[in-house]
């Protein structure tokens, strides 16, 4: 049960995170690529959509190997997106809008630019060389066989030293040591440096594979799965929570801050680990099971696009909320930077593009947990489908065509396919704020090419319709905020095998809610518990709903309806 005293419960408990990949969000100065002042362009629509935490992907000085996930300077904003004035700007007009600002900390690795990793591999006796992760090879081979997650081995030897490096991302994104202490340090100190100013949280990049086994066994290969060799041995590590209770007492403790773990591969078990209460780590964490079904048992894992079944999907996150009830908390997302568009992954992008998106935010949004939308998932944007890979720019993407063509046979047209489905740079594409040229992200060459349904779906026209996916999420986010059971009821799954019908109870002390999502672009009777069919609708996407108080409903295409129940007898199963 939720604390009497509503001022007792977190406040990020009662948040809606926004996305924001600064890179393809705003242009202010021409130049095509994202910045800093575009984004204090934006709080005004951002706040008239109802969000409260935008969390900016990294903008700190960064060679850009990884679009600014291989770090050179901690306490350094990128040049294209502006300066240290540009960001203290823009949190101050943040805050004044009552909107807060969530930073990316990535410290499993830095650049190989970064000056601590220059002079770590000037030499064996650098002061600095303990930072990294350093290991002799054996018989002229890299220490072990694992692979990194952007293709080859996580090993780069050095041609002055003769040693091998760590990087489980990137050769340019080697990994820092975390059993150096001093490393934790520096860390540690670099956080305080941005909360001083004010910054209110932290999402953190591959968190849980900051502890590696210290001899770095082999391992087991898993034949036909996406985890390359080694991955289940250096994530969630043998410290890895001590380290990060460490972080809690020596920095997050001291200021009232959100925190979500990135944490792959964790069950709901292990996440309560890192997220419950009284532990001392963080609020909450990001898991993948629902975006990676399939991909384990795939051929080339994600590549191979295996289809999705509606009862895996529920299953996943069921099995996500009843764990963390009580326990810990919940994210909630469908998409971000690293996957592909949410309504073209699992909705329908073409047809019903408007109504599954809204279904989508509907199922999501009232779940329990804080709920995370990507920039763009507002206006329902979908994938985009480039001619040549030549317009690609992920570093994943560009290695992964190299491997699926040389080692596995691909031609063009099936790794393309493949990319059109699952490549990262489908979230990537420039923002779509209006039908001028390049969608009115910037008056430049955009960094990387628009989708180009830009002038059938932008946010202009969305704020203009009222009937729009923007609207939609604008109502939902409203809503979930004035009813207590969002945050707190129980969630029960129902008829968990329906192979087209999401429907759950979201139920407490005082307030019942029926939820159905229909993901299919056919028409679906449902059969509603008798507690519900008198009930009052609270939320609908389409104009109609048919059989609207009796026993049998009947769904059209991606329909997603929210019911609240009249009374607080026994709430009955379907039939």
């Amino acid at each position: 049960m939720p604390p009497a005293d509503t001022s007792l419960i977190p406040w990020w408990k009662d948040a809606v995170v926004y996305q924001i990949y600064p890179r393809s969000f705003q242009d202010s100065d021409g130049d095509g690529v994202g910045d800093l002042r575009g984004i204090l362009r934006r709080l005004d629509y951002l706040k008239r959509l109802g969000v409260d935490v935008l969390w900016l992907s990294p903008i700190f000085a960064s060679p850009n190997d990884d679009n600014g996930y291989d770090i050179s300077n901690y306490r350094a904003i990128m040049p294209e997106f502006g300066t240290m004035a540009d960001f203290e700007e823009l949190l101050r007009e943040a805050h004044a809008r009552g909107l807060k600002i969530m930073l990316d900390l990535v410290v499993n690795h830095t650049s190989d630019e970064h000056p601590w990793f220059i002079e770590s591999r000037s030499s064996p006796q650098s002061d600095k060389r303990d930072y990294y992760v350093w290991r002799k090879g054996v018989d002229g081979q890299p220490p072990n066989h694992w692979q990194s997650f952007f293709s080859g081995s996580v090993w780069e030897k050095d041609a002055a030293s003769g040693e091998y490096y760590l990087h489980l991302f990137s050769r340019k994104q080697p990994d820092l040591n975390w059993e150096n202490p001093t490393v934790r340090r520096e860390v540690y100190d670099m956080m305080r440096f941005w909360l001083d100013k004010g910054v209110d949280g932290w999402r953190m990049d591959t968190i849980n594979m900051l502890s590696k086994p210290q001899d770095f066994p082999e391992g087991r290969p898993i034949p036909g799965t996406r985890l390359t060799e080694g991955q289940p041995l250096f994530l969630n590590g043998p410290r890895i929570h001590e380290f990060i209770q460490e972080m809690h007492r020596e920095v997050l403790a001291h200021y009232d801050v959100m925190t979500v773990g990135e944490t792959p591969g964790v069950s709901p078990a292990e996440g309560a680990l890192y997220c419950g209460a009284g532990r001392g780590e963080l609020n909450m964490v990001f898991h993948f099971e629902h975006v990676f079904l399939g991909d384990d048992t795939a051929e080339r894992g994600k590549w191979s696009n295996p289809p999705l079944a509606l009862p895996d999907i529920k299953r996943v996150l069921a099995r996500w909320q009843t764990g963390l009830h009580g326990r810990g908390w919940n994210s909630l997302y469908w998409d971000n930077h690293d996957q592909p568009r949410a309504v073209s992954r699992f909705g329908n992008d073409r047809e019903f593009r408007v109504e599954s998106a809204k279904m989508l935010c509907t199922v999501l949004l009232f779940m329990q947990g804080t709920p995370y939308i990507y920039q763009g998932q507002e206006l329902g944007m979908t994938n985009v489908s480039f001619e040549s890979l030549d317009h690609y720019k992920d570093i994943e993407t560009r290695n992964a065509y190299k491997v699926l063509r040389e080692e596995h046979g691909w031609d063009d047209a099936r790794i393309l396919a493949a990319v059109y489905a699952r490549g990262r740079d489908n979230a990537r594409t420039p923002m779509h704020w209006s039908s001028a040229p390049h969608a009115g992200f910037t008056e430049g060459t955009p960094w990387i090419a628009l989708n180009p349904n830009y002038p059938d779906i932008n946010a202009e026209a969305a704020e203009a319709d009222p009937h729009s996916v923007w609207h939609h999420y604008r109502a939902v986010i409203a809503l979930r905020k004035a009813l207590p059971v969002v945050r707190d009821g129980t969630f029960t799954l129902l008829d968990a095998e329906h192979p087209t019908v999401f429907a759950y109870v979201r139920e407490d002390a005082h307030t019942r809610l029926l939820v159905l999502g229909h993901f299919h672009g056919g028409s679906q009777t449902c059969r509603v518990p008798a507690a519900f069919v008198d009930g009052e609708v609270l939320s609908n996407n389409h104009p109609v709903l048919e059989g609207a108080g009796t026993e049998e409903l009947r769904l059209l295409p991606y329909q997603a309806v929210v019911l609240r129940a009249p009374t607080r007898t026994g709430v009955s199963r379907p039939e």
